[in-house]
């Protein structure tokens, strides 16, 4: 490629990223998944579209779909919080197993009977539009004001269930008779249980060696995080187990270890995967061939109404039968069962297999999605008022809270916004009762930081410094959440987080907060860091410099 070629394909490629980017503000007035718009890039720069580009290349979408999934399925896991999956993940991983094989044989009769395809074609359908997507539930459900336990099951589910599809979908994708049904359920069980436990296991060391090095940039966290979690895919994948799986725990255990610098972590990931997703859904429009889409229009209608009306909801209702849940929660779950790029992804398995029909496969799954996302992810918050379902986010908003490890102090150094909503608000600094060896030591308010005293009134907006030495820093962080739930009585009234003199939970005790941290006279007050928000040093130690690099706050 000449140098002239590489500037062109630049150009594009970045005119094509800011209409994408320009594509997410039309996307959420109009409630429509972002990805339709993306796919119809695509479409519009590929064959029988504007510019008219001949693509064709299935293996390579291929290759790229399945690197821009895992860094979707990082992205997910690192904003899946524990405390709404723990309590789901029986859930989510029955319907995700029990719950896809139920929706394979359904829509596979369907497919067979009423669209008159033969039995391997048939089958590799079901298997590819029974799995959900992760980047268009995420999407889809951090806007609809659902109760935890339903977004945790949907989110979980749309993690897990990538696994055994894919494993279903080679499996009848492969040269010769499709295997037995047990030697295929062994099969996936055994890659679910490999990728798990490397999963878990990349994600617990990856968290435990980040929470005790301090990196010389607040840059580097978020490239060290995606760096596990992708080697968590690579790991799980070489040992013939679920990569996909593994990327996803892995993730969640990241997410869920109070890391360094992890709002910049987030925005980092945040951004990963909306690039991986504007870059997949367009090279999905640009692979497929407009004219080609009417022959298998109705096909595809029919297979999806069975699927949507039939299938998803018996295989949410049979797999969370031994569950105590509400019919009109397993309702609404059955209708959240959205598709997207995953299932046009692994539609492209038996092309580079060389299936026969694989064409007409891709182009039934194609059709399916656009139709059936088209019609689910906007009448989502419907669906959920009808069903009296929808929650009111009116609760106080948690705090972002940042912290930067300070090696010489054995501590860290916390950085607190208080949101909107928060209840800190109106709370003095003397107040929120931290535990010894924590001390809020600057105050950052529009536009200015000042040193607090204990009878400083905190306000919205706010950016607090706190620091904590390691002892204390994990109970210095759930009393500072607390407040910012419960308020000033945080403790007095069981919220947790409460501390006392001792430091010891639940015991609230008298203010003695505006000392330094008692580390050997090692440490004072932390200086001014200058008018500008958000905080842009975070204190590294033994001459190191942290630069952070945050655009949004909390």
């Amino acid at each position: 490629m000449t140098v002239h070629a590489l500037n062109e394909l630049l150009l594009v490629c970045s005119l094509v990223l800011l209409v994408a980017v320009a594509a997410v503000r039309i996307s959420s007035r109009s409630g429509l998944p972002s990805l339709l718009l993306y796919l119809g890039i695509g479409i519009a720069l590929g064959q029988d579209g504007i510019f008219d580009v001949k693509f064709d290349n299935a293996e390579l979408t291929q290759v790229i779909g399945y690197a821009a999934l895992v860094v979707i399925l990082a992205e997910g896991g690192l904003g899946a919080k524990w405390k709404e999956v723990r309590p789901v993940l029986p859930a989510a991983a029955v319907v995700s197993t029990v719950g896809v094989g139920i929706s394979v044989g359904i829509t596979a009769a369907a497919a067979h009977y009423l669209v008159g395809l033969d039995w391997r074609q048939a089958l590799i359908i079901g298997a590819v539009v029974s799995s959900t997507d992760a980047a268009a539930v995420f999407s889809v459900l951090r806007r609809v004001p659902l109760p935890s336990r339903i977004t945790g099951v949907l989110e979980a589910e749309s993690g897990f269930n990538d696994a055994p599809v894919v494993i279903l979908v080679v499996a009848f994708s492969a040269v010769g008779p499709v295997e037995h049904w047990y030697v295929l359920i062994g099969e996936i069980a055994l890659e679910l249980a490999i990728g798990a436990a490397i999963g878990i296991t990349v994600g617990w060391l990856g968290s435990l060696g980040l929470r005790h090095v301090a990196l010389p940039a607040s840059g580097l966290y978020p490239i060290a995080v995606m760096a596990i979690a992708v080697m968590a895919y690579a790991a799980g994948a070489m040992a013939h187990g679920s990569g996909f799986l593994a990327v996803y725990l892995a993730a969640m255990i990241l997410g869920n270890s109070k890391l360094p610098h992890w709002p910049a972590t987030r925005g980092f990931a945040d951004g990963l995967g909306w690039l991986a997703q504007i870059g997949m859904f367009v090279l999905l429009g640009l692979l497929v061939t407009p004219h080609d889409l009417v022959q298998d229009f109705w096909p595809a209608v029919v297979v999806g109404l069975v699927l949507t009306m039939v299938a998803r909801p018996l295989s949410v209702f049979l797999s969370l039968a031994p569950f105590r849940l509400p019919a009109r929660e397993k309702a609404l779950m059955s209708w959240a069962g959205l598709r997207g790029a995953v299932p046009i992804i692994l539609a492209t398995i038996p092309m580079v297999s060389g299936v026969e029909g694989s064409t007409r496969i891709f182009n039934i799954v194609f059709v399916l999605v656009i139709v059936y996302t088209l019609i689910q992810g906007p009448t989502l918050p419907w669906v959920a008022a009808r069903l009296k379902i929808a929650e009111d986010r009116a609760e106080a908003d948690d705090l972002g809270v940042e912290s930067a490890p300070l090696e010489r102090l054995r501590g860290h150094l916390l950085s607190v916004d208080i949101p909107e909503k928060s209840r800190m608000h109106g709370v003095e600094v003397g107040e929120l009762r931290l535990p010894a060896g924590a001390a809020v030591t600057l105050v950052v308010r529009e536009e200015e930081s000042f040193v607090p005293s204990p009878t400083t009134v905190l306000r919205r907006g706010d950016e607090l410094l706190v620091v904590a030495t390691d002892p204390v820093r994990d109970k210095a962080e759930a009393r500072l959440r607390a407040v910012g739930e419960g308020g000033k009585l945080a403790g007095w009234l069981g919220t947790g987080g409460g501390t006392g003199p001792s430091g010891t939970p639940g015991n609230p005790g008298p203010p003695a907060l505006a000392k330094a941290p008692a580390t050997g006279g090692r440490t004072g007050p932390v200086g001014p860091v200058g008018p500008a928000r958000p905080v842009k040093r975070l204190g590294a130690a033994d001459g190191a410099s942290g630069t952070d690099t945050r655009h949004q706050r909390g």
